[in-house]
């Protein structure tokens, strides 16, 4: 392996820890939300975050087993996904609106680091990687879309 090719995967495989780190994030704030929602939307929202969050789950492994392919090491000590992860923790108590715009914001920054790495990944010529970067961003613009909705305007929800 040449220098520059090495240098390259190191960066992919330093993008996927970060992007798996940050599912692990995403998927733990929506546990909070789905603990924690209330109101009249209370059933169908305690639904949606168990689904979306249970979608993001399943992106950890497809993540770190990427990295492994990459001869390169997931994240697996559970110390280091905070400091790994660019997705903030949900911290207090929140509105039910401020959690559906919490996970908005999450899946937005998500959306616009994965556009990146999958750019970073093609460009290195890592099809396999850039494929998997295209798939989980259509998940999460899928999941930023369904909680979009549920904000406009007549939506029910308490101001």
């Amino acid at each position: 392996m040449t220098a520059t090719l090495e240098t390259q995967q190191t960066g992919l495989v330093t993008a996927l820890n970060r992007q798996q780190a940050n599912a692990l994030i995403a998927y733990l704030n929506y546990k909070k939300y789905h603990w924690l929602t209330f109101g009249p939307l209370f059933r169908d929202l305690h639904l949606l975050f168990e689904e979306q969050g249970a979608e993001v789950f399943a992106m950890i492994d497809e993540l770190a087993e990427r990295s492994l392919m990459l001869d390169g090491s997931p994240v697996a000590d559970p110390a280091e996904y905070i400091p790994t992860a660019t997705v903030t923790p949900s911290a207090g108590k929140l509105s039910v609106r401020e959690m559906i715009a919490e996970a908005i914001a999450t899946h937005e920054l998500i959306i616009a680091e994965m556009h990146k790495d999958a750019d970073a990944a093609a460009t290195a010529g890592d099809i396999g990687t850039a494929d998997l970067y295209t798939r989980l961003v259509q998940v999460h613009q899928k999941h930023r879309w369904f909680l979009k909705e549920i904000l406009k305007k007549g939506d029910g929800l308490a101001s």
